[in-house]
């Protein structure tokens, strides 16, 4: 990863959780601490970030109200390729006319790079999403009422009575922090809360995730595996989750990246 991208990655970082440590860093950019280390230094010496012990914090804190988890603009870019794969796979599964929830997510944002020429019933809760879809295809596109959370482009709401249990979908289509022996899992309960209003409303679960999910624990658990239709992954899916995967009697859909070939209109923006 070029050092401008790690620079953007770090300050977006430090905005949303206000301190965040090296080794957290590490794991977002996959580059050296030794690396990170002098990332922290030359953005502390613009003035840009405040060197702390084992990490850096924001010269001006995020405001409240932020939800848990990395900001979208952090996620985007990371192990793309694999995200597109798994997208392509996942807009595959739908038929010409299907009604389907599509979940906020960097993963399942991929997806519209491959409905342009879809016409289907969509309903999402990611601002990103509905914005391109009405851009960029000829999609019906419904969302729920609520307030944006621009870090996440997403769109919540506290309301029972909102869009979301008027609309019937064949699949809801989500992501996740991690998914593991316990089940699928995010970092938010207000984010788990919309998703599990969302689950109501489809015949089938499928999560998108790639590979490193499965090494990745969260604190909150979304639900367990066996409410699971089928995971999508990329072929770097390790042979333990595999096993789990298939003992819990999921269907699993392995996306190549190699052969993973990317159809988006000029405009778009991964």
């Amino acid at each position: 990863m070029h050092e401008r991208e790690r620079h953007r990655i770090i300050l977006s970082a430090v905005q949303e959780k206000s301190v965040v440590t090296i080794q957290d860093i590490a794991e977002l950019t996959e580059a050296s601490e030794a690396t990170i280390r002098r990332d922290i230094a030359a953005l502390h010496v613009q003035g840009k970030i405040r060197r702390v012990r084992g990490g850096a914090e924001a010269v001006h804190p995020p405001q409240l109200g932020n939800l848990a988890g990395r900001p979208f603009k952090v996620s985007e870019s990371l192990n793309i390729d694999k995200k597109r794969a798994i997208a392509r796979a996942a807009v595959d599964l739908c038929d010409p006319g299907d009604a389907i929830i599509i979940n906020g997510g960097t993963t399942t944002f991929q997806m519209v790079h491959y409905m342009s020429g879809h016409r289907m019933q969509v309903m999402t809760n990611s601002f990103a999403i509905a914005e391109h879809l009405v851009k960029h295809s000829k999609n019906t596109v419904t969302v729920p009422g609520g307030v944006i959370y621009r870090e996440q482009s997403l769109i919540l709401s506290p309301f029972d009575n909102d869009a979301i249990r008027n609309f019937y979908a064949r699949r809801f289509f989500i992501g996740a922090q991690g998914v593991g022996p316990l089940g699928v899992m995010e970092a938010d309960a207000q984010i788990i809360q919309s998703e599990q209003k969302l689950m109501h409303q489809a015949d089938e679960l499928v999560v998108m995730v790639d590979s490193s999910k499965f090494r990745r624990r969260s604190s909150l658990i979304l639900c367990p595996l066996d409410r699971i239709s089928t995971i999508i992954t990329d072929d770097g899916i390790p042979e333990e989750a595999v096993k789990m995967i298939e003992d819990a009697g999921v269907t699993l859909v392995v996306a190549s990246v190699g052969l993973q070939v990317v159809k988006e209109d000029s405009s778009s923006v991964a």
